[in-house]
């Protein structure tokens, strides 16, 4: 792995770990918060790609395991995934990846739709249906009950979406347009 690669890697490291300073806003009906932490997720497989933004979110995940608080609110500790978030945090690594994968589709497409698509499948349904199991498995709720529960991520989750394909839209620009000037 190049230099730049991971610089790349460690910056979009960063960016989730403040991304998660910003506090949780705790709903009340579920033991699982609405944070900001998982625009940079989408961020990393979009911008970085499978295997880099993977890595990105694979060695924070790892880092948060190990115990440092950089999930939001400042939790961390092996003990975060035997918890009710487990199934979200499997998920935004499996999210990252696959986000990843339909990045050169996403740099060459002008439409809307598929950029959308491409984000906010992995990015959205697939975390919340995998953070929804998890949260069956360890709370013992209802699984119709948790997916249920987990409707109300849709609208907020949908906004980061888009935020996530107008930052990466610039981001890539610039990366690509520098990189043709460089070598």
């Amino acid at each position: 792995m190049r230099t730049k690669d991971i610089s790349m890697v460690a910056m979009m490291m960063a960016i989730i770990i403040v991304l998660g300073m910003i506090p949780p806003i705790p709903l009340g009906f579920i033991p699982v918060p609405i944070v900001l932490q998982n625009l940079g997720i989408m961020l990393a497989g979009i911008v970085l790609g499978a295997k880099r933004g993977g890595l990105a979110v694979a060695l924070f995940l790892i880092l948060v395991a190990v115990g440092m608080p950089f999930l939001s609110g400042g939790s961390g500790g092996f003990s975060v995934f035997l918890g009710p978030t487990t199934g979200y945090l499997i998920g935004w690594f499996i999210s990252a990846i696959l986000i990843g994968l339909g990045q050169e589709k996403f740099m060459t497409t002008k439409n809307w739709g598929i950029k959308f698509l491409i984000v906010a499948l992995p990015g959205v349904l697939l975390v919340d249906l995998l953070g929804s199991i998890g949260l069956s498995i360890v709370t013992g709720m209802n699984l119709s009950a948790a997916i249920i529960s987990n409707a109300v991520f849709i609208p907020g989750d949908t906004l980061k979406v888009i935020l996530v394909i107008i930052i990466a839209e610039r981001l890539l620009k610039v990366i690509y347009r520098k990189e043709r000037v460089v070598y």
